[in-house]
């Protein structure tokens, strides 16, 4: 059985693992990224997680999926946002071969999303798969025939970056933007509300918690709707922590959807929500790594 390390660096938790040549996650781990200490920070606590585990594993390869515009031919990241300072040039692939002498292939997170949907989740034997992780902000991937569309440059989907209502769409639809309306509507500290908080209250009947949701919804079915307008998508799937809250957000999305999309392209889009939760980025990365290796 082969095996590979297999790490997800987020803007606030590093999760990682084996993953075995099957697919098969066979330990996973999580630590702090602390993104403000910077790239070359993060690119040392990588090397520790795959040192560790070579201290008692052989392993055949690294997979790593991070938060970041990635160089896939690289292996590097080419542009971050400030969360995560002098991250722009990490060089993950060739610093991660010339240590361990193994091959490491480095895609970015919501692309590994979107490709571990579609090798074994909601959007599994699709043709055009849409991905949107709906967290701090809102990321995007296009999966076309089980393959990822980078665009010209590496850099097609960041959608959350769309220009919507003189702003923009991750700033407006957003999970955190429901903290920031409740606490400023009821006018008490962002700290005392969370996502799950508010939808707890919202399914108690609280009028501010379901506006604030009701808003966010909008804002997505605008956004999905634009989206579908130039990829259309046979499926939509939506991840991230908030969509944790599926019975309350199917029906209201679709919804959302229909409203802006026109009827003839509607009936042709499934909403789907992700499966595979917070192993997402290890398994896209696995399966970025075989399709990059041939295997």
């Amino acid at each position: 059985m082969k095996k590979y390390v297999c790490i997800d660096i987020g803007g606030t938790a590093m999760k990682y693992g084996l993953i075995a040549d099957e697919g098969k996650i066979l330990c996973r781990y999580e630590q702090k990224t602390e993104a403000g200490k910077g790239g070359p920070a993060i690119l040392e606590k990588t090397l520790g997680i795959v040192e560790n585990f070579r201290r008692t594993e052989e392993i055949e390869g690294i997979c790593i999926s991070t938060a970041g515009m990635v160089d896939i031919e690289k292996g590097e990241i080419f542009y971050s946002a400030p969360l995560i300072p002098d991250y722009a040039g990490t060089k993950f692939k060739e610093t991660m071969e010339a240590r361990f002498q193994v091959p490491c292939e480095v895609e970015n997170d919501v692309n590994c999303a979107g490709l571990a949907e579609y090798a074994a989740g909601a959007s599994k034997g699709s043709r055009v798969a849409v991905m949107l992780t709906i967290g701090t902000g809102i990321g995007g991937s296009i999966i076309i025939n089980g393959e990822v569309f980078h665009g010209y440059s590496g850099s097609a989907c960041e959608v959350g970056y769309m220009h919507m209502a003189e702003s923009d769409f991750q700033t407006l639809g957003a999970a955190s933007i429901l903290t920031k309306k409740v606490a400023q509507w009821k006018q008490e500290p962002e700290e005392l509300w969370s996502g799950y908080h508010i939808f707890e209250e919202a399914k108690r009947g609280d009028a501010l918690c379901n506006r604030a949701i009701d808003e966010m919804v909008d804002v997505l079915g605008q956004g999905i709707a634009n989206i579908c307008y130039v990829v259309n998508p046979e499926v939509v799937v939506l991840g991230g922590g908030i969509m944790a809250q599926k019975e309350f957000l199917k029906a209201k999305i679709e919804h959302a959807v229909e409203k802006y999309l026109v009827s003839g392209i509607a009936k042709h889009t499934r909403i789907a929500f992700a499966q595979f939760g917070n192993d997402a980025g290890m398994l896209g990365a696995f399966y970025h790594f075989c399709q990059r290796q041939g295997s």
